[in-house]
């Protein structure tokens, strides 16, 4: 088969590209630098008016992963229509020309926050969607148009919830987190008793090949995990355990964390460390026989070798 994917240099999708590769499928990039490899297609813009034809020629699926991502604190005038630009217009724009030039599938990379930011039972793919801030609303409208382009043309659409995505070369939050366990930090966070979902890149890349192939997937959406939800202690002494270090935990009620996290201005941050947000992944492995081929600890394992034997910043 023959696959474009948007996106194709990022952490998630450079992972892709060599996972289908090595499942014996052609792959065209589509990339806004870095154009090195053959198949390679530079595009100095991804919007509503960008023209795919040459990158969607001969094409059987798509894989859209060229986002605007999450952003902390925006302080945009009209940080709605930045988001829209790129993860609706585009998506759209990208989608409608793909039907027309002939792609069977495309695969649309969302994300859990179209379901809501979180609660103490797990999301899934038939709860009313809840997105909150610009970021989800986008990925939802996306969501939303993708549906009606579906229904107009008979494009397979199939569109992907992943929540936090973690992996060998990892950045952000989650190497953060792993530079403060390495470093032996004492963290305030041993009275949490949340529930989180995560999902490792290999089983994420896993799970978009088998959409790419799968005819049960064509009009679904599905959420994605490694299968096992945890707690941030729990997350925190198994990436201890894979580095061989003891995890310093100290028991803070959860009360003053959130008091502490409103004073100074971090009430999001603290939030996402205390509170609950995870999938039931049931739908996909019913339905297309998906199994994560890693586990959970396997998953953190193999971003822990890489955080150790890789070249790191110093901060």
């Amino acid at each position: 088969m023959k696959a474009l994917v948007t996106g194709a240099t990022g952490f998630i999708g450079n992972a892709l590209c060599k996972h289908l590769s090595a499942h014996g499928h052609q792959v065209m990039r589509a990339v806004r630098r870095d154009a090195t490899l053959s198949g390679d297609i530079l595009f100095s813009q991804i919007d509503g008016a960008t023209d795919w034809a040459e990158a969607l020629t001969g094409c059987d699926a798509v894989v859209h992963l060229a986002a605007r991502v999450h952003v902390m604190d925006d302080t945009a005038q009209d940080p709605l229509a930045l988001y829209q630009a790129t993860n609706t217009d585009a998506t759209l724009n990208l989608a409608r020309q793909a039907a027309q030039t002939g792609v069977k599938r495309f695969v649309y990379v969302s994300s859990i926050k179209v379901n809501g930011e979180g609660r103490d039972t797990p999301y899934r793919e038939t709860d009313a969607a809840a997105p909150e801030g610009a970021y989800a609303i986008s990925k939802w409208e996306a969501e939303q148009g993708l549906q009606r382009i579906a229904a107009d043309t008979g494009l397979e659409v199939v569109i992907l919830r992943p929540p936090l995505v973690y992996g060998p070369g990892v950045k952000a939050n989650f190497q953060q987190l792993l530079r403060m366990v390495e470093r032996g930090w004492p963290l305030p966070l041993g009275a949490i008793r949340n529930r989180r979902s995560f999902l490792y890149l290999g089983n994420f890349v896993d799970a978009i090949r088998l959409c790419i192939e799968h005819p049960a997937a064509a009009g679904q959406t599905f959420l994605l995990d490694d299968g096992q939800a945890v707690s941030t202690p729990e997350l925190i002494r198994a990436l201890s355990h894979a580095m061989g270090r003891p995890a310093r935990l100290l028991a803070v009620p959860v009360k003053v964390l959130e008091l502490a996290g409103t004073l100074l201005g971090k009430r999001a941050a603290v939030a996402r460390l205390t509170g609950s947000l995870y999938v039931d992944s049931s739908a996909i492995r019913t339905r297309l026989g998906w199994t994560p081929p890693n586990t959970l600890q396997q998953g953190l394992a193999a971003t822990v070798a890489d955080w150790q034997t890789r070249a790191r910043p110093d901060s």
